[in-house]
């Protein structure tokens, strides 16, 4: 790799300076305030003209950083309304742009499964611990919806599984964390879930014994189970002769 060329005098140059767009700044000075909490959740910015005039620069130029804000979930505009209010951006919305950019760094089947391998046991183990009855209550419903004829229904059933075991953490980076992986199990799956017999009926009965590890905070339980069904899932790709090392495509 070669070196910086020096001037003349024996001091390096300087780069240039990157000019951004007003815009730009615009929206990174009201980032900064939202995720300071300076402005919270439900909070109505000042009108475009306000903002123009408090900013110094021209309303479309305060339109266009609040166009890039509400891109990201960070503001909305409510029905009827003109001001725009400060908003959470959605779990779903964040782990569907990280899934995709997972999948453009050609994120594999054998990436997923190790992914879960790391990941689920201990939130199981976790949500043994910390569960409450509307858990139980919403893990019961998505187990009796265990076993789906089309694939596509299938697949998500078992990804929405690992989505409430998630939820029953109460530990919002576990729950957000995993749930771009999550994104990636559903497409995983489906090329997998026809071609092996006892695939749904093994999907089935792991998640009725975490669900029933869960009803009786068993921990180590909850953590087994777990493992002994993402173990499942690679034993279903080998039987089904789907090389591990296949790309994963996400839903546009």
């Amino acid at each position: 790799m070669s070196e910086p060329r020096k001037s003349s005098r024996g001091v390096l140059p300087f780069a240039p300076v990157r000019l951004e767009p007003a815009y730009r700044k615009v929206a990174a000075a009201l980032l900064e305030r939202i995720t300071r909490r300076e402005l919270a959740d439900g909070d109505r910015l000042p009108a475009e003209l306000e903002l123009a005039r408090q900013f110094g620069v021209n309303r479309s130029t305060v339109r266009e950083a609040l166009r890039e804000l509400e891109s990201n979930g960070l503001v909305r505009r409510e029905r009827g309304s003109k001001l725009m209010m400060v908003s959470r951006p959605a779990h779903q919305s964040i782990a569907g742009g990280v899934s995709r950019a997972l999948a453009l760094h050609d994120v594999t089947v054998r990436d997923v499964w190790e992914g879960l391998t790391i990941l689920e046991p201990p939130i199981a183990e976790a949500a043994a611990r910390r569960r409450v009855a509307a858990d139980l209550a919403a893990l019961e419903a998505v187990v009796g919806a265990a076993g789906a004829p089309a694939p596509q229904a299938a697949a998500r059933q078992a990804a929405e599984f690992f989505q409430r075991l998630g939820d029953a953490t109460h530990n919002r980076v576990l729950m957000l964390g995993h749930e771009p992986l999550l994104q990636l199990l559903a497409p995983s799956l489906e090329v997998m879930i026809d071609e092996v017999p006892q695939a749904r009926s093994r999907i089935a009965s792991a998640q009725r014994r975490i669900l029933e590890a869960l009803r009786t905070s068993d921990a180590a339980a909850a953590r087994s189970w777990a493992e002994k069904h993402i173990r499942d899932f690679r034993r279903g790709f080998e039987l089904a002769g789907i090389d591990l090392g296949r790309r994963v495509h996400v839903p546009g």
